[in-house]
């Protein structure tokens, strides 16, 4: 079976956790995932430039690995990043921005990428409001 997950929430929603957990189970149950894609304030797990207190989870980067070595397709809603300061390169060379917060295995994409991904997966799942 082949998944379509969203996420919508930020980092600190436990629905962050969740949605990581639950793609941890689509895969290790020999599932495969389309894509991710990352909209509204889920958008500020790809940023680089957070930083967790030591005595609590850094769900943003347990998702940059998992990603990573899945080697999973991870889009984010360049629209919802744009409002929220999340760039990559061209982006921050676009506006004019002095940095880029977000590389690989991050990719800044339209809502376009979620409705194709919707078209091909056999399951969408949603998690945040």
């Amino acid at each position: 079976m082949n998944f379509a997950i969203a996420l919508l929430a930020g980092p600190q929603d436990p629905a962050a956790r969740s949605a990581l957990e639950f793609a941890r189970a689509v895969l290790s149950s020999g599932h495969q995932i389309s894509r991710l894609f990352f909209y509204r304030d889920a958008v500020h797990l790809a940023s680089q430039l957070g930083v967790q207190p030591q005595d609590e989870s850094d769900i943003a980067a347990e998702w940059r690995q998992f990603i990573a070595e899945h080697q999973l397709d991870a889009v984010v809603c360049i629209a919802a990043a744009l409002r929220r300061g999340v760039l990559d390169e061209a982006e921050a060379r676009r506006w004019s921005r002095p940095v880029a917060n977000i590389s690989a295995p991050w990719a800044l994409s339209g809502l376009g990428q979620w409705v194709d991904a919707l078209q091909s997966a056999d399951r969408a799942v949603t998690f945040g409001t």
